[in-house]
């Protein structure tokens, strides 16, 4: 997989939401409902539940704010009756892209993702049709100048998968989702915070965009992301550092 820009999507994607924290605050909540509502409200027996409270405390959500989130989940209020989805299709350039929703209404969600589709070139997909090109893990990403030493010590020591160092001298910690949060909470008492650190959907094969490709595709996951709808989107877009420097000045 191509690394080049993998430092510039991060540090993008972090000014992207820091400008909508209110509305992935929103999101988080909404999840935290869900997995205490389906696991129960001990995150040592619900682990769905104990990687959305990390996800959390990661956006500097409040611990009160979470807690009444997780109440409320366990309480079992009928007026949570989420289901969870995922839609398929493609961005501008034959990007792949991979959305998960949380919604109430199927209706309204599946007319509301199709239209943003439409509104910037893309299209709407079917079950499958671009699934089978990511798959689920653990990241958690380091800046330049760390020592790949002392990470690959501890990470694998603590069951990480591998690390890899990209282009640009950026190391990234691959775990399974399952082991994703021991592996994290090792680092970190190690004193080896990451810059970055999620369960994703990585890619196998990566789209190199030129500047129109990438202004229409980051349009298009800004315009889903603000969905109310929707939890999380993924693609196989290789945004360039060059491109994002200029799109963000």
């Amino acid at each position: 997989m191509a690394g080049h820009s993998k430092w510039a999507n991060i540090k993008h994607r972090k000014a992207a939401q820091d400008a909508k924290r209110g509305k992935i605050f929103t999101k988080i909540i909404r999840e935290l409902v869900v997995a205490a509502k389906l696991g129960g409200p001990d995150p040592n027996d619900n682990p769905r539940l104990r990687a959305v409270m990390d996800k959390a405390l990661t956006a500097n959500m409040k611990k009160d704010t979470i807690e009444r989130a997780i109440e409320r989940g366990a309480g079992g209020g009928d007026d949570d009756n989420y289901e969870e989805l995922t839609y398929e299709g493609y961005g501008p350039g034959g990007v792949a892209m991979y959305v998960e929703v949380m919604t109430d209404n199927r209706n309204r969600t599946v007319a509301e993702v199709r239209h943003a589709f439409n509104k910037f070139g893309g299209n709407l997909g079917t079950d499958g049709s671009v699934a089978f090109l990511f798959s689920k893990q653990g990241i958690l990403s380091y800046a330049p100048g760390t020592s790949e030493e002392q990470l690959m010590e501890v990470a694998l020591e603590a069951g990480a998968e591998d690390i890899v160092e990209q282009d640009d001298g950026s190391l990234e910690v691959r775990t399974t989702p399952d082991n994703y949060l021991d592996v994290k909470e090792a680092l970190v008492e190690a004193g080896l915070e990451p810059d970055n650190g999620e369960v994703t959907m990585v890619p196998a094969t990566t789209v190199d965009l030129d500047r129109d490709g990438t202004e229409s595709n980051l349009k298009l996951i800004d315009m889903l992301e603000d969905l109310d709808d929707v939890q999380n989107v993924y693609s196989n877009a290789e945004f360039s550092d060059e491109v994002l420097q200029e799109l963000n000045g």
